[in-house]
């Protein structure tokens, strides 16, 4: 189990699974949790069509295998020139995947679009499993619809899409319900993302470790059969799903996603050129305009700590899950007043070492 995680870290070491780049905080929701406090215009010192081609060079730089780029936001749909940095992206041999916001902008044209343009996915969010309560969610109303006619268009012509949902007080009673609609909905994948209280997330309520804990053990348990529509379940900001996975496999092998985690496998680049360690945990070690991504990734002090869980602290550091979780570093970084080592609240877990 351990050496397994610690063979997939020193891989990650060297480069990125995933590159999530917002490309934009331009929106035109007004979701509660949105980590990026999006409005609807565009950053003036976002960066530029021409500083977009020279990261995306970069980022084929770290070498094959290449790191799959998201496109995220605010609304990646806002940027004028969306299409032609994937066209740039898929020249390098980059694999690109978009998130794009539920509004009007998101037409079935848009989409054909995305799937000419050779994408790998798409992401929508559901965070209710009816108008009333995801639209409640979103800050907008008619959201609900327009996230279900995406989904629904995505699956007829063939583009894959993966559906997040946000895990906090306000939506944990609903997961099963949801649940069952994106697997109606012919989702490829389901993320839960649990709740991390920056930006307008502060706003709401996170849920206990306890429930956290109950929530988990449900959704390993969700085991997607050959041949059945159910969609790969993972999380963000919850790696702790690893372990309980593991928990109820009896140990039997490592988890697919074991050993990555914000800083190690994953790396944010925001709408400004600075380089962190995921969405969640936005701190700056370094800016594009100034040093190579791949420079920062494999050097920078923040990053070399955050792939060294034997020096975490509390719990997560002693947990002999340490290496294919970790616990959430953004989480830790929020609770704790600024250490991204600190342990994770959101896990009750004790270590049996």
């Amino acid at each position: 189990m351990v050496s397994a995680s610690v063979a997939t870290a020193k891989f990650v070491h060297e480069r990125p699974l995933r590159v999530y780049w917002e490309i934009t905080r331009a929106c035109d929701l007004a979701c509660r949790h949105c980590r990026a406090t999006a409005n609807p215009n565009a950053d003036p010192d976002e960066l530029s069509t021409a500083e977009g081609f020279r990261l995306l060079e970069q980022l084929a730089s770290f070498g094959e295998p290449y790191p799959h780029v998201v496109l995220t936001g605010g609304d990646p749909l806002k940027r004028r020139d969306l299409f032609k940095l994937i066209d740039a992206a898929r020249g390098l041999g980059l694999r690109v995947s978009v998130a794009p916001s539920a509004t009007p902008l998101l037409t079935e044209k848009a989409l054909l679009k995305l799937a000419s343009a050779g994408i790998d996915a798409i992401s929508l969010s559901l965070d209710g499993s009816t108008a009333e309560r995801h639209d409640a969610i979103r800050g907008i109303a008619g959201t609900y619809g327009r996230t279900l006619e995406a989904a629904h268009v995505a699956r007829v012509i063939h583009l894959p899409f993966q559906i997040n949902t946000l895990v906090c007080a306000d939506t944990v009673d609903d997961l099963p319900s949801i649940y069952q609609q994106v697997c109606a909905l012919g989702a490829a994948r389901w993320s839960l993302f649990f709740l991390v209280t920056v930006g307008r997330g502060q706003l709401l309520q996170p849920i206990s470790a306890a429930r956290a804990e109950q929530v988990l053990q449900w959704a390993a348990g969700l085991v997607r059969r050959p041949g059945t529509p159910a969609p790969i379940i993972t999380s963000t900001e919850a790696p702790q799903l690893r372990r309980v996975a593991m928990q109820q496999s009896g140990g039997s092998g490592a988890h697919h996603a074991a050993g990555i985690r914000d800083g190690n496998g994953i790396i944010f680049i925001s709408h400004t050129g600075d380089i962190c360690p995921s969405g969640f945990l936005e701190v700056a070690a370094g800016n594009i305009r100034a040093r190579t991504v791949v420079d920062v990734y494999r050097d920078a002090p923040l990053f070399v700590q955050l792939r060294d869980p034997d020096s975490f602290h509390g719990r997560c550091g002693r947990c002999e899950y340490r290496w294919a979780c970790g616990g959430s570093r953004a989480r830790a970084y929020c609770a704790s007043g600024g250490d991204a080592l600190a342990e994770d609240p959101l896990c009750e877990y004790e270590s049996v070492g």
